[in-house]
């Protein structure tokens, strides 16, 4: 699912296309949320692949650990404990996604 999709485009003074500013929802704790300590190499697109099978949703990782993780890298410091949202609560959490962004 690309993130992109449900956001608007407008055209900038320049001609140029650009999007509207991106709103991620809040993801609150759940006892069924995943804790990993990340390892040299881990990056944001792998962990998305390995739980969501879908290498755009590296977001919702990032949404969901605000005080842990950067979101100017992909890659991730060994050490850092990520709360990974379950993969069943991957639908609702898009539908939120959307609904903010409509």
């Amino acid at each position: 699912m690309d993130r992109l999709n449900f956001i608007k485009k407008v055209k900038g003074t320049n001609n140029k296309r650009t999007f509207k500013y991106i709103k991620y929802p809040e993801i609150p704790l759940s006892v069924d949320d995943i804790y990993a300590t990340t390892l040299i190499g881990d990056r944001l697109d792998l962990i998305a692949d390995q739980f969501y099978n879908d290498v755009d949703l590296w977001w919702v990782v990032v949404t969901a650990n605000p005080d842990v993780i950067r979101r100017d890298s992909f890659n991730l410091k060994p050490g850092l404990q990520v709360r990974i949202p379950s993969p069943n609560r991957i639908t609702n959490i898009l539908k939120s996604f959307e609904q903010l962004n409509k």
